[in-house]
């Protein structure tokens, strides 16, 4: 049930009458016809802009186009009033019944009211995190994997079929770098006294990492030159590391479909296959670039090398592939790695990248463009930094970790539910500012505790009920005579439910989750208020005296407790029953 949508197919079907009568002109365009809330609650429930957007090319004022379509709308039985204001919009008043309606489709449906058919099963990618494999997540990974996370749960919850994939660096030379480091460790474990050099890990976690490598292999390393042992240390220390990072996705109920591994790209001809795809389109050519503004990237070359001409596809500048002693770019398995998820068949592709990998984006959609012939759309959204306090002092070290504070660490000090709600309080593209003693803090000012205690507070009311001896069960509630909700405020409290549906369908085409933590704020808002007008006002309270209007106010309460737990379980917040 979206209610937005009913009232706009009621809208377009008034305006295909009024073209059949001859008052609007034949083969008008009404993708722009929108039904919205309208900016000022007093102005009505909703409002559409069809007589603006039509004024034009039917050569009508709008005014004159919204008079010949308010009675119309008016004439349906869900629609009380509708006004037309200012130049030509019109103003949607509906009746009582409508949203006594919605509340009894939210029983009915469950945590199922709001999920949409809107992705009509098409196949999406959705991969996030994907730290390079050298160390734990940090808190910077966390924010990338919670909102990787919340958007793949949205895009299911809008129809999608979706995959959640982590794509394994390696692949590259910092795989060197972490079998060098537990190099040192295993060295250790030996009772050896080594010294770290610039340039390896020194974290304390790879300490049983060389722990666990001397029970594997013993002293078979010492004393042994890297030829010897880089190879095989290289594929304990990723498996090692992939294995933590792991349990740290699982600390924060990450769980993903697939992890990807770029090594698995060379030497296979992969990589090969996904450039002569586009050498065959005309896009692989010999030349020399000019030499970038600023620090010069690490691939390029003063001289004739193999490059990409990127810019037919809204680049910048053609991208390096291959260098001229012929070895890869790091471009390249990048290319090779999306040409195999478009020829797993995947729809749409979607990336969570830091923002420090902003300079990527335009190449990556380039290469995807290029690769599918634009018919396979790649969106990039990039996570900001998040800063971490604690009362107003940052944090900025673990001593895990040694130079950055984890995953771990954060959810040890939080908890995963409050970690993942935080992390979706501003959209990906703002920086995050985390404060840790804020975000435990009992009050209307922290989103988390202000969500959950709207949802506790239903569930104690329906304790409390049940205390009385008053069925107050979902099977019970749904019977309930809904026409006793009658009171303004309670049919504004059924209006914000009504937005749920639409609001799924927003968040889920623009890939904006954090819009349903915005939301859920704002229901849990209208719950509190209502909650503190019925202090004054008794008739509105849960529990009355009669058990029938008790049925009846219960069901509202627990309508939007309903869509508060359909909303946190798409970020992956566990509903409180109680407040601790």
């Amino acid at each position: 049930m979206n209610l937005f949508a009913d009232i706009r197919a009621l809208t377009l079907d008034a305006l295909a009458n009024l073209t059949r009568e001859g008052v609007l002109p034949d083969g008008l365009d009404m993708t722009n016809v929108a039904v919205e809330p309208p900016r000022d609650p007093a102005h009505g429930d909703m409002a559409t802009n069809a007589a603006m957007v039509l004024a034009k090319p039917a050569k009508r004022k709008p005014r004159d186009i919204a008079e010949a379509l308010a009675p119309r709308l008016a004439s349906d039985p869900r629609v009380a009033t509708a006004e037309v204001a200012g130049p030509g919009f019109l103003n949607i008043r509906l009746s009582d019944r409508v949203w006594q309606d919605v509340v009894a489709e939210v029983l009915t449906q469950g945590t199922g009211f709001g999920r949409s058919a809107m992705g009509q099963g098409r196949r999406v990618n959705v991969e996030y995190v994907s730290a390079n494999p050298t160390g734990p997540l940090h808190v910077g990974h966390t924010r990338g994997a919670v909102f990787g996370d919340a958007l793949a749960a949205l895009l299911e919850y809008a129809g999608h079929d979706v995959t959640r994939e982590y794509v394994i660096n390696d692949g590259g030379s910092q795989i060197d770098t972490l079998a060098r480091s537990v190099y040192l460790r295993y060295l250790q474990a030996h009772g050896q006294d080594v010294d770290f050099p610039d340039g390896v890990y020194p974290g304390d976690y790879l300490i049983p990492v060389g722990e666990a490598l001397k029970a594997k292999v013993g002293d078979a390393y010492l004393d042994k030159g890297e030829q010897y042992w880089l190879a095989d240390i290289r594929e304990f220390a990723t498996d090692a590391m992939m294995e933590l990072i792991r349990e740290d996705l699982a600390r924060l109920g990450v769980e993903m479909d697939v992890f990807f591994s770029e090594k698995s790209l060379y030497g296979t001809g992969r990589i090969e296959a996904a450039i002569e795809t586009l050498r065959d389109k005309g896009l692989i050519y010999r030349g020399t670039l000019e030499p970038p503004k600023g620090k010069l990237p690490e691939d390029w070359e003063a001289r004739e090398q193999t490059l990409f001409r990127s810019t037919a596809y809204g680049d910048d500048v053609d991208r390096p592939i291959q260098k001229s002693d012929g070895s890869w770019t790091y471009f390249a398995p990048d290319v090779a790695y999306h040409f195999d998820k478009v020829e797993r068949g995947f729809d749409a592709l979607i990336n969570v990248f830091g923002a420090d990998h902003g300079g990527y984006v335009k190449r990556m959609k380039a290469a995807v463009a290029a690769l599918t012939d634009n018919r396979v759309p790649l969106d990039i959204k990039l996570t900001q930094l998040v800063r971490l306090t604690r009362d107003g002092e940052e944090l900025k070290m673990s001593k895990r970790a040694g130079t950055f504070v984890t995953l771990s660490d954060v959810i040890d000090m939080v908890g995963p539910d409050v970690t993942r709600f935080v992390m979706l309080t501003r959209k990906n593209d703002a920086p995050l500012d985390f404060d840790v003693s804020k975000v435990l803090e009992q009050s209307k000012d922290n989103p988390v505790f202000y969500v959950q205690y709207a949802h506790a507070r239903v569930m104690s009311v329906l304790r409390k009920a049940a205390a009385q001896g008053i069925d107050a069960s979902d099977e019970s509630l749904r019977t309930a005579d809904l026409s006793l909700l009658d009171h303004e405020a309670e049919m504004a409290l059924a209006a914000k439910l009504a937005e749920w549906p639409r609001l799924v369908e927003i968040a889920a085409r623009t890939h904006e989750p954090h819009r349903i933590a915005f939301y859920l704020y704002d229901l849990a808002s209208g719950l509190h208020a209502h909650w503190n007008r019925g202090n004054e006002e008794t008739g509105l309270r849960f529990l009355q005296d009669d058990p029938d209007t008790s049925r009846a106010k219960m069901a509202l309460a627990r309508a939007v407790s309903i869509v508060i737990a359909a909303g946190l379980g798409i970020l992956g917040v566990e509903p409180a029953t109680e407040m601790r």
